[in-house]
């Protein structure tokens, strides 16, 4: 069986993988782009296979979402996010969210309930947690903005992941509670070089923050992107460039040493320099994607 292969995949060998304790969480930091700062992560889902090692969502996640076990993985994941989340308030993080990705099969008449559930049990206030959606769940279907509504209320965030991938109605993005668009990393690989990513870009930022969004660019890579997400305005993003996805303890110890790099490094000069630095010294440590 070949681990490139996402169909390949049984419902029993995924429902042993849950059983057996072999999914785990990898973060991604989230970087400030005006401070340098590391303000929040995504948790990544990866499952770490007894003969094949550590394999991304994208070998497999294909499989789960058509076997059924969506709910009960995704169920996995969000709670074990937020319990992670609740250990990291102790270090004192702040400003600091975690995001967490979620599909359109758990999105229901009780998605609200749901979550409210996750978090008291986690006993993490609600400002912490970040929700994911793709951008299809985000805007295609007025009926959940109620849910989503009565999540932000309590101080949960959305956001509209792979923004620019889909088919986005204006009258939704301006109706629905984001407060993230997420761009997607096809518009921010070639940024550096393609004029027309740089306007598409640069549209986005400005019609996010003229919406009262927040952007995230995704997949940010070298230092020419960076220079041209910050002349554009974007507020944070994530990427190679800074980390690849790591695991809970690995995570905490970058942060640690990132924020004492990066605090009060407001001038572009020494952003670069401290993070050129960081990147050096934590790279070669990061989990690979």
């Amino acid at each position: 069986m070949s681990a490139f292969r996402p169909d390949g995949w049984t419902t029993p060998e995924l429902a042993q993988a849950v059983e057996r304790g072999q999914l785990e969480l990898h973060y991604q930091p989230v970087v400030d782009l005006r401070s340098g700062g590391i303000v929040g992560a995504e948790a990544l889902l990866r499952w770490r296979h007894p003969t094949l090692g550590l394999l991304p969502p994208g070998q497999f996640l294909p499989v789960v979402e058509s076997s059924g076990l969506m709910p009960e993985i995704g169920a996995w994941v969000l709670g074990e996010a937020c319990r992670q989340m609740r250990d990291w308030r102790m270090l004192a993080w702040r400003p600091f969210r975690l995001a967490v990705n979620v599909s359109a099969s758990q999105v229901g008449p009780d998605f609200d309930g749901w979550v409210k559930g996750v978090l008291a049990d986690a006993e993490l206030p609600a400002e912490y947690l970040e929700i994911e959606l793709t951008e299809s769940v985000a805007f295609g279907d007025p009926a959940i903005f109620p849910a989503l509504d009565a999540l932000r209320q309590i101080g949960v965030r959305f956001a509209a992941d792979d923004f620019g991938t889909g088919y986005s109605c204006l009258q939704h993005l301006k109706c629905c509670p984001i407060s993230t668009l997420k761009i997607d990393q096809s518009f921010v690989a070639g940024l550096a070089n393609d004029r027309r990513d740089q306007t598409i870009v640069h549209t986005v930022i400005q019609l996010a923050h003229g919406l009262g969004m927040d952007v995230v660019a995704e997949g940010v890579e070298t230092s020419a992107s960076l220079d041209l997400l910050r002349q554009a305005d974007c507020d944070t993003g994530q990427g190679f460039l800074f980390a690849k996805p790591m695991p809970a303890a690995a995570f905490a110890v970058f942060v640690s040493q990132w924020r004492g790099a990066t605090m009060n490094a407001s001038d572009s000069v020494i952003f670069r320099r401290r993070l050129h630095q960081l990147i050096g010294r934590n790279g070669c440590c990061a989990a690979s994607s």
